[in-house]
């Protein structure tokens, strides 16, 4: 099959782009607004983008009402800070959860039963229980085209200033072990997967 997206169908009940780019790892982005109100959500549009420095980027697009910006974007910009905590497999359930749409007055880690831990370099928390997690530095947003005029669509970018690992999820080698991390991808329509799977291959040339 092939089609042109938004000019040809493509013929199936759902759109399967993002069900093509997968997994995907998810951004648990915790923030604080500038009243000091706790926001905690997923984002599947994550990546690392840069290590020298570490960068981080999250897509924030969606049509939140009045200005169709989430919150993670608009705290991030407005403090400056965020916190990006990697989802291990234990904690699936709970990042559903802050998944809701729920209005900025909101604290997500009391709706999903979230403890919270101090950061050392920024202000927003970090998730008790999570294998690892980032702080962060805003950097600038990018601003993208959209499809649909009452929505946003936005690229954020943080440096990382500081990162937490779980001692429990390193091995015997000094290697993150994948088998104990256990991170939580997401894939297409309301799937996702836990990586457990692991092939080694070593580039051309390396001994």
């Amino acid at each position: 099959m092939y089609y042109e997206p938004g000019k040809t169908a493509h013929g199936l009940p759902r759109d399967p782009f993002k069900s093509l780019v997968v997994p995907r790892p998810i951004g648990w982005i915790s923030t604080l607004s500038r009243e000091g109100v706790r926001n905690l959500a997923p984002y599947s549009f994550f990546n690392a983008v840069s290590t020298e420095p570490w960068m981080v980027m999250f897509a924030a697009g969606g049509r939140r009402p009045p200005s169709g910006r989430k919150d993670s974007r608009t705290n991030a910009e407005e403090t400056g800070e965020f916190v990006v905590n990697i989802v291990g497999e234990a904690l699936r359930e709970a990042m559903n959860a802050t998944s809701a749409e729920v209005g900025p007055e909101v604290d997500e880690f009391a709706l999903a039963g979230l403890a919270a831990l101090p950061s050392r370099r920024v202000a927003p928390p970090r998730v008790a229980g999570a294998p690892a997690h980032f702080e962060c530095t805003y950097y600038k947003t990018i601003e993208l085209p959209t499809d649909d005029p009452q929505a946003t669509n936005a690229i954020v970018l943080g440096t990382v200033v500081g990162v937490h690992i779980d001692e429990a999820i390193v091995g015997a080698d000094g290697r993150i072990d994948m088998a104990r991390l256990r991170p939580v991808g997401r894939l297409g329509y309301m799937d996702y997967t836990v990586v457990e799977n692991v092939l080694t291959m070593l580039r051309p040339g390396m001994a």
